[in-house]
């Protein structure tokens, strides 16, 4: 096996069988991505998976623009989850849930529907499949998302950690047209799947996934690919909640001002916090004027 950067994607695939995989680490950024937020550890833990799990699905698609991948509609304590990563890896995930949030994913989104959607460049949905979300785990939830929706066994194992994020994908791919899947092909799967279960999320969090994957499939003819970098990275920034707000026109922001002496905005991805003075609030109220002029002159 070649080695595998930290913060990336590896895809592999098991010679000769209509299987392939990846795995995933990211170390850079958790703290960043999720630390801002007041999420409850159970809600923490499953915002992380999510940045996992998305990034391995980014991988193994060919799209341009954003995919993303969400829970939503539940009667459980998460009212919302998202994740989203776009053609070059750069990875967010939020959640809006109540306070003290705990449980497994069956229970926070309790009757809750999954749904992956993949976003084009230029805006609208070029595909979209929503299933019930059914499982324990999101790693279980996306397995019978695969099933149900792509009709693609797969095997999932995730791990959302404080400081380090990582997943294992695998998947059974159909034969190629023309062919049909042999018995031995079907036991080979079965095996691969019996293997796979010995790996707990603990597990994959504490250790190398490169020694891992030695330990999972010992004596399997594993073909790694280049590896693809990953980010978590909010793309929120000073400039562009800058000119959300002067979207918004001058008496809304002056009443804010005048109700509370600042302006304050919040990411809902990564939670940082932005806050105007007014002097602050002043020169985008200039930049309000000079788009209002220069609209009118032509």
């Amino acid at each position: 096996m070649s080695i595998a950067m930290p913060d990336a994607v590896t895809p592999f695939l098991f010679e000769h069988r209509n299987v392939r995989g990846a795995w995933v680490e990211i170390d850079a950024g958790v703290a960043e991505m999720l630390g801002h937020r007041d999420y409850s550890p159970d809600v923490r833990r499953l915002v992380g998976e999510s940045c996992a799990a998305v990034a391995l699905l980014a991988a193994q698609t060919a799209f341009a623009g954003r995919l993303s991948l969400q829970f939503q509609r539940g009667r459980g304590a998460v009212k919302l989850l998202v994740a989203q990563s776009d053609e070059k890896l750069n990875v967010r995930a939020m959640a809006k849930a109540d306070a003290g949030a705990a449980g497994t994913l069956d229970t926070l989104m309790s009757g809750g529907v999954l749904g992956l959607a993949i976003e084009g460049a230029r805006g609208g949905q070029d595909y979209q499949a929503l299933v019930e979300a059914r499982g324990a785990t999101l790693a279980a939830a996306l397995e019978g998302y695969f099933l149900q929706s792509e009709q693609l066994p797969t095997r999932l194992c995730l791990s959302g950690g404080a400081e380090r994020l990582a997943g294992i994908l695998i998947q059974r791919l159909p034969a190629r047209q023309g062919v049909r899947d042999t018995d031995e092909d079907t036991a080979h799967w079965e095996h691969l799947q019996t293997l796979f279960a010995t790996l707990s999320p603990d597990e994959l969090g504490r250790c190398d996934v490169r020694d891992l994957m030695l330990k999972l499939f010992p004596g399997e003819d594993v073909r790694v690919f280049r590896h693809k970098p990953v980010q978590l990275v909010c793309r929120c920034s000073h400039a562009s909640i800058s000119a959300m707000l002067v979207s918004l026109g001058r008496g809304e922001l002056e009443q804010i001002l005048a109700e509370r002496g600042e302006v304050e905005v919040t990411c809902e991805f990564c939670g940082k916090v932005y806050r105007y003075s007014t002097g602050e609030m002043q020169e985008l109220f200039a930049a309000i004027e000079a788009k209002a002029s220069a609209a009118t002159k032509h």
